[in-house]
């Protein structure tokens, strides 16, 4: 019944009990199970958190580091919660790296890309205190202390790469390219907001110079035409920007796997007329994000 609560809505739950188990169980019914369920797997959690906190983690030597490549991925969607309006729930998603060949669009020739694949994922409504011990903790439980490699593509969001310097200050820092070249494209728009085939042409232009990491010229020409603003997001991305380099390195230079993430979360927490309480919202984010791994069994086993 609670995993299903973590797939369908509560009338949906009803519906599917009436329809095919032949047994009428009130949608309120599966709400207060659901409910009873989330405040022990929450308890849980957090007695879990607890146990593996940085400080108390042990790293094992470096000739001990296993060889699998780790990817961290960071992002946030936003839930009405009732009495306060849209809020935001921060997500996280580590996950093994896998090189896969594909074709360049550009050359066409068989080149290695790096991949995502076994995603787990925490969420987490409320502030950047309470999200950095769960992302650590599922760290943990993935065996990013112990890589030999890992990295973490986000968006340019500032409460992000703070977490990320306090929990992964080895990882390789990566600004997700599809939000670097929205950006640019902003900029493009702003050089020449009356002529839309110069902007087009600029950023192609610039498009190539940040794919090779050569962001300085963009910063210049930036500042030069008097967009400081513009130029502000290169310039404190610049060393998470060499996207060419990262690629040649094996690391992904996307955040699509949190972005997936997020949506899969907002399909159950934000449907038509949804409005949660906060403890409601937070148990259901960590159902859903149980479901979503194919872990709902283990954290029931454990939180019985």
């Amino acid at each position: 019944m609670v995993w299903l609560s973590g797939l369908l809505t509560f009338e949906e739950c009803e519906a599917v009990f009436e329809r095919i188990g032949k047994v009428h169980i009130p949608a309120s019914s599966i709400w207060r199970y659901t409910q009873a369920a989330g405040a022990k797997f929450q308890q849980l959690l957090e007695h879990e958190q607890s146990q593996v906190s940085v400080e108390r983690t042990v790293v094992p030597p470096v000739r001990q580091d296993h060889p699998q490549q780790k990817g961290i991925s960071i992002d946030g969607g936003m839930v009405h919660i009732r009495g306060e309006g849209w809020k935001e729930f921060k997500v996280g998603t580590v996950f093994d790296v896998e090189q896969r060949l594909e074709r360049d669009e550009q050359t066409g020739e068989l080149v290695s890309r790096a991949h995502g694949v076994d995603m787990a994922y925490t969420a987490v409504l409320g502030s950047v205190d309470r999200f950095a011990p769960a992302l650590w903790a599922l760290a943990v439980q993935c065996d990013v202390p112990a890589a030999r490699d890992s990295s973490v593509s986000a968006d340019g969001a500032e409460w992000i790469w703070k977490v990320v310097a306090d929990l992964f200050p080895d990882s390789v820092q990566v600004v997700d390219w599809y939000h670097a070249l929205q950006h640019l494209s902003q900029a493009a728009n702003a050089l020449f907001p009356d002529d839309e085939v110069k902007a087009q042409r600029w950023f192609k232009t610039a498009s190539e110079d940040l794919f090779l990491g050569q962001v300085f010229k963009i910063i210049r020409y930036l500042e030069r035409r008097g967009l400081a603003d513009q130029a502000h997001y290169f310039q404190v991305h610049q060393r998470r920007m060499r996207y060419a380099e990262f690629q040649r390195q094996g690391y992904p230079i996307g955040s699509g796997t949190v972005e997936s993430g997020v949506k899969q979360f907002k399909v159950r927490l934000t449907g038509p007329g949804m409005h949660w309480s906060r403890p409601g919202a937070e148990r259901m984010l960590i159902i859903r994000a149980a479901v979503m791994q194919n872990a709902f069994d283990p954290l029931w086993q454990r939180a019985a």
